[in-house]
């Protein structure tokens, strides 16, 4: 059968109609916005961090038998890493 059969002209109307409608009626899903890819991201900062760096140092704390200093200070040192991570982060485009 040669490429200009009614059938094959038929297969790729279809194929055509098919896509158009999925393009319309939204079937292929939109990659998400990156500013709420951005959001998440401040989000797990501003919990993350200052968390890992209070029990980091908290168990340093314990293992050293030095409560409260190496808490107090891993704590501020991961806020203030936080604190830049997140301004790193709002320098970003939101496309």
């Amino acid at each position: 059968m040669a490429d200009d059969s009614p059938l094959h002209d038929l297969d790729n109307r279809i194929a055509r109609a098919r896509a158009a409608e999925d393009v319309r009626a939204g079937a292929t899903p939109a990659p998400p916005a990156k500013g709420y890819s951005q959001g998440s991201r401040v989000l797990a900062e501003l919990i993350g961090a200052p968390l890992g760096g209070g029990i980091i140092g908290w168990a340093l704390d314990k293992w050293f038998g030095t409560f409260p200093w190496c808490f107090l200070v891993l704590l501020v040192l991961s806020i203030v890493v936080a604190g830049r991570n997140i301004y790193r982060i709002s320098q970003e485009r939101a496309e």
